[in-house]
């Protein structure tokens, strides 16, 4: 990987309907040659995905909540049916596996604290593995972003 190749992906991970035509020209390369290096960045994984990113606002889902999850027991197996679960929580934004005071840290996304509520006894409550959890409510987006360059 080279400046070009930096210099690309910083461009398409703001706006990845950005055309070869409009990358060559803001960095002096043929449009062939910008599209070969964007398939070969994308067959690599350091492009991993392209994707929208949509308003949860307009989508009436309101409400993010950062959780810190404390599990009872840390066998392979628990932890791995933990990520299952939240993994196919359509609420939950992300989800990390974590050192420090929580086992897992998660950002969750709802209509209101009734779906959160809701979210919270079948994730949380229901399952035998969760020791505690911690809510944070946003009040306010800062900054969010999945920038890396």
């Amino acid at each position: 990987m080279d400046d070009k190749d930096l210099k690309i992906l910083k461009q398409v991970q703001h706006n990845a309907r950005l055309t070869a035509e409009a990358l060559s020209a803001e960095l002096g390369l043929s449009p062939t040659a910008v599209q070969k290096r964007l398939k070969r960045l994308r067959e690599t994984g350091v492009i991993e995905r392209e994707i929208a990113v949509l308003s949860a606002a307009k989508l009436g889902r309101e409400m993010t909540v950062i959780v810190e999850v404390l599990l009872e027991r840390e066998s392979r197996q628990h932890l791995d049916a933990f990520k299952h679960r939240m993994r196919a929580a359509p609420q939950v934004q992300q989800c990390y596996y974590a050192t420090g005071a929580a086992d897992f840290i998660l950002i969750v996304v709802v209509q209101d604290i009734t779906e959160y509520q809701a979210f919270t006894q079948e994730h949380f409550f229901d399952e035998s593995n969760v020791s505690r959890f911690n809510s944070s409510v946003v009040m306010e987006r800062v900054k969010v972003s999945l920038d890396v360059l």
